[in-house]
């Protein structure tokens, strides 16, 4: 936003919170909040501590997706690698481990891209994105009920599995648009610093 806008006249306050549910993964969160004109409501949230999602694009042009089931929309998935942040584990680093765990693959350049908030109406989730450049293969590292098939694709191609409703996976693509950007020359990676 342009200029030194105030929120102030927008924000709620927290009155009260109780935790609902707390899982290994998530925490389901219920708040009382004073709204701006004084009046109070209930929040209802997920809890959640960020991700990294890494956009692999080999030299050719082509990029690294994977193939996966997610049980809460029952359908196998096409995405970009990703992986849930550690504690005090920084995005870059979480890239790196988790592009290796879940892909086999190493990278020697990497550029930070954006964050992006794919659930803002119940969900704290933020997801930091990466291009990770000058790839070498070794092995996948999967977790324990982790299963993952891995394929290139011409990052052209990507852009139309979006367009076609085969890509509907947000931060994949978010991370396609990204991509386009950046190899039109539009867009240059590594402006912006990696968050803390």
């Amino acid at each position: 936003m342009e200029g030194a806008m105030s929120d102030e006249h927008l924000k709620e306050s927290r009155l009260a919170s109780a935790t609902l549910h707390r899982g290994n993964f998530l925490t389901l969160k219920q708040d009382i909040v004073q709204l701006p004109n004084g009046r109070q409501a209930g929040r209802e949230f997920v809890e959640h501590p960020g991700a990294v999602m890494m956009i692999p694009l080999f030299d050719d042009g082509t990029v690294l997706l994977e193939r996966q089931y997610r049980y809460p929309v029952e359908q196998v998935m096409v995405e970009f690698p990703a992986g849930k942040l550690d504690p005090e584990e920084g995005a870059l680093a979480c890239g790196k481990r988790e592009l290796i765990e879940e892909t086999g693959y190493q990278a020697a350049q990497w550029d930070y891209l954006t964050r992006i908030h794919p659930v803002i109406s119940y969900s704290t989730e933020f997801i930091d994105l990466f291009l990770a450049r000058s790839l070498t293969p070794g092995e996948q590292d999967l977790d324990d009920g982790e299963f993952i098939e891995l394929f290139m694709l011409p990052a052209g191609q990507l852009i139309d599995w979006v367009r076609q409703g085969r890509v509907t996976d947000v931060k994949t693509m978010i991370g396609a648009f990204w991509l386009e950007k950046i190899l039109s020359g539009t867009w240059q990676p590594g402006e912006q610093p990696v968050p803390a």
